[in-house]
């Protein structure tokens, strides 16, 4: 039985599927985009966040580390990372809770019995288990086990993907999802790859294959202003969108700015800091545009 990197499980969700649903992130993705709001997901690795807001400056943790890899400087106590084994002497001694250790392996067992925690509101609800990330098709043989353990258990299957995997993977995890939830963020090829670090030609294929096939699927839409809600993307959007087998319900999210403390919590630096949320008439201009390829919009997710 295979292991998985996970950061997160988040419970009682109501914006990852159907019902009420538990959401497990998965470690790891394939995608740098300068949106993200989850940049502790995009590692693959283990990594130490320091929430410099918390530190009371005891000092404790440069004292507890084996490593000597703790100094304090202007912007708190800040690990080398280059000296930063995570051995977690730092995390064990801090009062205040500023320092945590992301990720931790966990069994398709050992996720099978916190997902059985959550079956009562399952049933009641209708919903089920959500894999996010981060990527989870990044970890193809864990997320495969893990959903062919969910089908076995009756309990509903969604995936959150951006689409960047190989057609291979998602051959294999179609016939366990009922429900993939999948990302479309930029449909010209040069500005993809600008603001997400890859080509969008895997990620158009695997829709339209995934159309063709008995899973359910969901189109969500970040809309970054100034990135992808230009009249050009939007056009493209909805001709793309529109051609497919299946008609398909897309979602419009828009895009928010909290992620801005996590980025400093890991040292790293935020690309976007001048943007802010779309107003509420700008998301009905675009949700009634899309609206007019014969799509299904909605707002949020």
């Amino acid at each position: 039985m295979s292991k998985g990197l996970i950061f997160d499980i988040k419970r009682y969700s109501i914006h990852d599927g159907p019902g009420i649903q538990t959401t497990v992130f998965l470690k790891g993705c394939p995608l740098s985009c300068w949106w993200c709001h989850n940049p502790e997901s995009q590692s693959a690795a283990r990594e130490m966040l320091y929430r410099a807001d918390r530190c009371i400056g005891c000092g404790a943790c440069t004292q507890a580390c084996p490593e000597g890899a703790i100094a304090h400087t202007p912007d708190g106590f800040i690990a080398d990372p280059d000296r930063c084994t995570l051995h977690g002497e730092c995390v064990l001694v801090c009062p205040a809770d500023a320092r945590e250790i992301v990720g931790h392996e966990i069994s398709v067992d050992g996720l099978l019995k916190e997902i059985e925690k959550d079956a009562l509101f399952f049933d009641e609800s209708g919903g089920g288990v959500t894999f996010s990330g981060g990527e989870p098709l990044s970890q193809p043989q864990f997320l495969t086990e893990a959903l062919r353990a969910c089908r076995e258990m009756d309990i509903h299957t969604t995936v959150d993907t951006c689409g960047y995997a190989p057609r291979k993977v998602f051959e294999a995890i179609a016939p366990l999802t009922r429900l993939f939830l999948f990302d479309l963020k930029i449909m010209d090829p040069e500005l993809h790859r600008k603001y997400t670090g890859v080509s969008n030609e895997l990620v158009l294929s695997n829709i339209e294959w995934l159309s063709t096939q008995e899973a359910e699927m969901i189109i969500r839409i970040p809309i970054i202003p100034e990135i992808n809600d230009t009249p050009e993307n939007i056009e493209a959007t909805g001709r793309f969108l529109a051609g497919l087998p299946k008609k398909l319900e897309v979602n419009l999210l828009p895009y928010h700015a909290a992620a801005h403390q996590k980025y400093r919590r890991f040292g790293a630096p935020y690309r976007l800091p001048h943007l802010s949320a779309p107003p509420a008439v700008r998301l009905e201009e675009l949700t009634g545009r899309l609206s007019q390829f014969g799509l299904s919009v909605f707002t949020g997710g």
